[in-house]
């Protein structure tokens, strides 16, 4: 599988990178022992890239995924660790917090990685994100914050999630780094990057963004309102030799020409080798009919 360099100077992330999110409601992946087998399946596949968040499964998944680090005892050079920090959710895993808020201060920041490294067993993260854009953020302090965990050798890379092109813009203009990624939304559900400038500014910037929910979190193959929108994936899926309606709408994210890497959670290993005939992309003519059929009118 093709790797994808974010910037020119790296990160270079698998096009397909598997996603914890929702690892611990996977009971058949989530213990070490199957965590690893899972592991050596994606290296199997090409799927070298791993993204996790310090929150994910109530401050859960990181261990979890450690501990599958643990018993794979691979060579950790091979593949590539992403995490995020910045939310701060109540939940009884951090009794501190009061309300649910966003933090971008060099305390916490240092504070989170510190975490995410032990908790993963690992000396490095190959990439760091801010998860969510904080209103109180003070640039200075969070671009010096940045630059102070990869000088340490914890972060190789930085970038955020969820950011508008403003946010981005304000944040590297403090940043002596390249931001490596904007990693958002995006799916046939989900179709805002396309016309709000996130997509427009990575192409500027050339980086590629990453890509969280692209088959739409599941709603895709289940709400019924959607009913047309299948009927057309199942349609043109056919012409491509696709398994499946979701490797059709991973194609038609993946075929934007900012060349973005995507983010997909399943523990089946079936699905995941199926995924990989989405790296083609599709006819700019079965692109525009997605779009058509997914936002309910032609393009004007």
């Amino acid at each position: 599988m093709e790797k994808i360099p974010l910037t020119a100077a790296g990160p270079s992330l698998s096009r397909l990178v598997w996603g914890t999110w929702r690892l611990l409601d996977q009971p058949e992946i989530r213990e070490p022992e199957a965590l690893a087998a899972h592991i050596d399946l994606c290296l199997h596949l090409g799927i070298t890239s791993f993204d996790l968040a310090d929150l994910y499964g109530g401050f859960g998944v990181e261990e979890a995924f450690g501990r599958g680090l643990q018993a794979w005892a691979g060579d950790r050079s091979a593949i590539q660790l992403v995490s995020k920090c910045g939310i701060r959710p109540v939940t009884p895993a951090r009794p501190d917090n009061r309300v649910k808020h966003y933090d971008t201060t060099r305390d916490h920041i240092l504070r989170s990685v510190t975490n995410s490294l032990r908790a993963l067993h690992t000396e490095y993260l190959d990439l760091l994100l801010i998860h969510r854009p904080d209103p109180l953020m003070d640039a200075d302090e969070t671009a010096e914050a940045l630059q102070e965990v990869m000088a340490k050798g914890w972060v190789r890379h930085v970038g955020v999630s969820n950011h508008s092109p403003r946010q981005v813009a304000l944040l590297q203009s403090r940043l002596l780094v390249p931001l490596a990624t904007n990693q958002v939304e995006y799916s046939v559900l989900r179709t805002d990057a396309l016309d709000d400038g996130t997509f427009d500014q990575m192409q500027e910037l050339r980086r590629a963004p990453m890509l969280w929910s692209p088959l739409g979190g599941g709603g895709l193959f289940t709400t019924p309102a959607h009913d047309g929108l299948r009927q057309v994936l199942a349609r043109i899926g056919k012409d491509y030799d696709h398994a499946d309606i979701g490797t059709t709408a991973l194609a038609w994210a993946l075929t934007h020409p900012s060349r973005p890497v995507a983010v997909v959670g399943t523990g089946q290993g079936s699905r995941l080798a199926n995924y990989r005939a989405a790296l083609n992309g599709l006819d700019r003519q079965d692109w525009f009919a997605i779009l058509e059929a997914a936002r309910g009118r032609p393009v004007a």
